[in-house]
């Protein structure tokens, strides 16, 4: 067992050359990673910018961490050049020689004074207070080091990740929200006459308190990612940019629709007058045939046919005053609600003269029923059957005089109709000639 001292058993000389080789290289490492924090854009922003809530809290813990992490840097420096110094007096390094580095780089030999404020305000190793002076080894100083380089670097690539991200994208939105003002301007859409209108002043209310507070407060939108212990995991929150955007999308199809309107409004106008005039048509057409139906076909119930609607002729006419006037903010909507007000009364129109001359349809198939049937008795020969003829003449009578009583002129046809199946179903002798016939027809 070798000698001890007051850290446990002293290094021999090839330990302490290897452990001088690997603190060296700790040394470089820390050091590139101190420079490289220094140097980063997010912490000089940070150094620069007027902060607020959350971030000014955080960056003032991170700053005072910073100054303690070069304090232990600075004394890890030193310690480090000491150790070098003492090896390098002699190519054999005597047992005093070897004591003094075991302490060194084994023992708690490193102090580390700091400022008050900066020691109050970075956090202990134990999670306690900061103290004025702290005795290290320089394995727990690298560690040390480590912990306060990874939470400063944390909240300065945390914050340099919102900025990079969130005030241009604002700007860019704000920049369509301009162009998409003026153009709802020109189309009439305004603030208190459309709802759009009040959407784009809402929407720019909001962006510019968001831009304002993202610039002084950019850790309000971080979203630490969760699980992770890397610096810098995790991304910006933006909930409300992303809720405002979708916003101005919105309005700008709005717009679109609205300028849709202006460039077709004429020829909607054409096609609405059109449309309303064949209902009016449609339902004169109607209230004639009520006439027609009310002389000519008795004990019928035929549907009272109504006037053309006042309100959508004027809807009309408010139309194309918008449209004389550029309200094209105005006329959009309206457009839409008398196109479908518009088709609605058309289909209106038709199914009441389809009601309305309903029973001259009856009466029409009625009548071509019976004649298909004289023909068919015609074509087999039994034409002059004095049964079938008075039956065909009786139902003719009533199915073309005026008023025609649908429900009796039917009665008759089918008198005829089951007449004449049973003829046609019954031999029959031909009339002139001596031999039996069959005349089987098919029943109707």
């Amino acid at each position: 067992m070798g000698d001890t001292g007051p850290t446990g058993p002293v290094m021999d000389r090839d330990e302490v050359d290897r452990a001088l080789a690997r603190l060296g290289a700790e040394h470089e490492a820390v050091e590139t990673s101190l420079l490289a924090l220094q140097d980063h854009a997010g912490r000089r922003l940070l150094e620069g910018a007027e902060l607020t809530g959350v971030t000014v809290e955080r960056w003032s813990a991170a700053e005072a961490s910073i100054t303690l992490l070069w304090s232990y840097f600075d004394a890890y420096t030193g310690a480090l050049r000491t150790a070098r110094h003492i090896r390098s007096r002699r190519r054999w390094s005597s047992r005093e020689d070897l004591v003094e580095l075991t302490e060194l780089l084994r023992g708690e030999a490193v102090t580390v004074a700091g400022g008050a404020a900066a020691l109050a305000q970075a956090p202990a190793p134990d999670g306690g207070p900061g103290r004025l002076s702290e005795r290290y080894s320089l394995a727990t100083l690298v560690e040390r080091m480590n912990q306060l380089y990874a939470t400063s670097l944390d909240m300065v690539v945390a914050a340099d990740a919102v900025w990079s991200a969130l005030p241009a994208r604002i700007d860019l939105l704000a920049a369509e929200l301009q162009r998409t003002r003026k153009l709802a301007h020109s189309v009439g859409v305004r603030p208190g006459e459309h709802p759009s209108g009040d959407d784009l002043e809402r929407i720019t209310r909001t962006l510019t308190r968001l831009r304002e507070r993202v610039v002084s407060d950019p850790l309000a939108f971080w979203l630490p990612a969760e699980g992770s212990s890397a610096p810098g995991g995790g991304r910006p929150d933006t909930t409300v940019y992303d809720r405002e955007a979708r916003a101005l999308e919105e309005v700008r199809r709005e717009i679109d629709a609205v300028l849709a309107v202006r460039q077709d409004a004429e020829q909607r106008i054409v096609r609405l007058r059109d449309v309303l005039s064949r209902a009016d048509r449609t339902l004169a057409e109607a209230r004639t045939a009520r006439g027609e139906v009310l002389a000519k076909i008795a004990a019928t119930e035929v549907p009272v046919v109504g006037g053309p609607p006042i309100v959508l002729q004027e809807q009309l006419a408010a139309a194309a005053e918008y449209r004389r006037h550029a309200q094209w903010h105005r006329l959009s909507p309206l457009l839409e609600s008398l196109e479908e007000k518009a088709e609605d009364e058309l289909l209106r129109a038709r199914e009441s003269l389809t009601a309305v001359t309903a029973p001259l349809a009856v009466r029409a198939e009625l009548r071509g029923r019976l004649d298909a049937y004289k023909a068919k008795v015609a074509r087999l020969g039994f034409a002059e059957d004095p049964e079938l003829a008075e039956k065909y003449e009786k139902a003719r009578r009533m199915l073309w005089s005026a008023p025609c009583d649908l429900r009796v002129a039917e009665q008759a046809v089918l008198r005829y109709q089951h007449a004449a199946a049973e003829t046609l179903g019954s031999p029959r002798r031909v009339p002139g000639q001596g031999g039996p016939v069959d005349r089987t027809g098919p029943g109707v």
